[in-house]
């Protein structure tokens, strides 16, 4: 059972707080009153004044170009990939990145490429010297190494500015490109309190989702200079990616970077609380707005199932089970969290 395994949860009882994601927040009052009051027009024609409003925001807030308005960041991530890279081609990646090991391998199965994963170091990032080691020789053998592919936030562990920039440092001496997948990429530049561009200056292109703490109910926006976000409008078109009034979507997007970024702050101080509050009962591990649990040996399902006979939703896995906050979890859910572990564990 992975992260993302369903969990099943008895219908009768009333949720208090689903932890699985924070995928799983709903579009507030004010976010549905801009759907509804979105402006649209055909986006394939170039026609959808939200959607313009939204790549327009999203490039100048992260000073880049230009900006392409997917359905998914796993769709913002394969652009990227495909729009990058030619077949026969690789990307540098670390081992157990979205792009490597959740995004069923599309960049390998559609775009031909190949990916050459390396193990991240304690703080999510990549080594600068296994890197460069990782870059093919000139030699018809292999594949050409093309692309560099970060991850910030990994698995809640925002990296290091001067990390990354090592990393990237270590690709442009390859003569690589560079990718940032910035599925929550507030969430990194909120803990490391930077400027909202000083992380993605870093990347040639960059992928940020606006369904995960940002609250919209669906999309992400790719960010990179305007010859390659050219090329990805094209690839999501060819992936079926085309949307056609979708600004009532991307309204939703656009009120999200308007609202619920400096919020993001309430959601690592709830899992620095959620964290505090699991200490007693195994170990734990608390970075931005996810905690990581493991309780005693064989108590994952028992301690699930437990949870959710009072209203509260955890994920899967049998190892360290993720824990996420978000705006959708109220303060008063620790201590009731607390209180079913404590009762639980007793």
């Amino acid at each position: 059972m992975n992260r993302y395994a369903t969990v099943d949860r008895d219908a009768d009882v009333a949720l208090t707080c689903d932890l699985r994601s924070d995928t799983v927040t709903r579009p507030d009052a004010g976010m549905r009153a801009a759907i509804a009051e979105a402006e649209v027009g055909d986006d394939v024609f170039g026609e959808d004044p939200q959607v313009q409003r939204l790549e327009a925001a999203m490039s100048e807030r992260l000073g880049k170009e230009a900006g392409l308005f997917v359905s998914s960041g796993t769709q913002g991530n394969l652009t990227a990939l495909l729009s990058h890279c030619a077949r026969g081609e690789e990307i540098v990646v670390g081992q157990g990145y979205h792009v490597s090991t959740y995004e069923a391998a599309g960049a390998s199965v559609l775009g031909g490429i190949a990916l050459s994963s390396l193990t991240p170091q304690a703080d999510g990032g990549l080594d600068p010297s296994e890197i460069a080691g990782a870059v093919k020789p000139d030699d018809f053998h292999f594949a050409i190494t093309r692309l560099l592919s970060l991850e910030n936030t990994h698995d809640g562990k925002a990296i290091p500015l001067d990390r990354i920039a090592a990393s990237v440092h270590a690709a442009r001496q390859a003569g690589l490109s560079v990718h940032l997948d910035g599925a929550r990429y507030f969430n990194a530049v909120t803990e490391l309190g930077c400027a909202d561009d000083a992380l993605s200056t870093l990347a040639d292109t960059v992928s940020v989702c606006l369904s995960k703490g940002l609250g919209a109910p669906i999309g992400s926006v790719l960010v990179g200079p305007s010859d390659l976000i050219a090329r990805a409008r094209r690839w999501r078109k060819m992936l079926g990616g085309g949307m056609r009034q979708a600004g009532v979507v991307a309204a939703a997007g656009l009120y999200a970077l308007e609202h619920n970024v400096q919020r993001l702050a309430e959601d690592h101080a709830k899992a620095a609380a959620l964290a505090e509050a699991l200490s007693d009962f195994g170990e734990v591990t608390q970075a931005t707005n996810m905690v990581f649990f493991t309780p005693p040996d064989g108590a994952h399902d028992a301690l699930r199932a437990h949870m959710a006979a009072h209203g509260i939703t955890m994920g899967g896995g049998y190892g360290a089970i993720r824990l996420v906050l978000h705006k959708d979890v109220p303060e008063t859910a620790i201590a009731q969290v607390r209180q079913s572990a404590e009762a639980f564990f007793e």
